[in-house]
């Protein structure tokens, strides 16, 4: 396993700020970036690339088409600490031509998910 995906963590349940906080700090000091398996409720955080959390997600055995990556940002509040770009987020086949998630029930989804899972955008300790 690479570098990079031993600095991913699976979460199913919420994670603890004190245990977010050195994932935010590794790569890029203001934010995370995350993978959201959608049917699955379940997220693949931490490392350099989406691609290297979605690849761990695919293992487990998620579908790709329901996986979509996403930047956590902590500290900037609800409605600034998601930013729904990734470049595994690019599928014209699925309707989605860009890194955007263009589709609002998708994002609604994914922010579901990081606000259950991940934080709200509070400050981290």
């Amino acid at each position: 396993m690479s570098r990079e995906a031993r600095e991913i963590v699976i979460i199913e349940e919420k994670i603890a700020p004190a245990d977010l906080a050195p994932l935010v700090a590794h790569w890029f000091g203001d934010m995370v970036k995350y993978v959201v398996d959608i049917d699955r409720r379940i997220v693949a955080i931490g490392g350099e690339l989406h691609s290297d959390a979605e690849q761990i997600l695919l293992d487990r055995g998620s579908e790709q088409a329901r996986l979509w990556g996403a930047n956590y940002y902590p500290a900037l509040g609800e409605e600034e600490c998601i930013e729904y770009t990734a470049l595994i987020n690019i599928r014209p086949t699925q309707g989605n031509p860009g890194m955007l998630i263009g589709d609002e029930s998708v994002r609604r989804q994914v922010r579901a998910i990081t606000f259950d899972l991940i934080g709200r955008g509070e400050a981290l300790p």
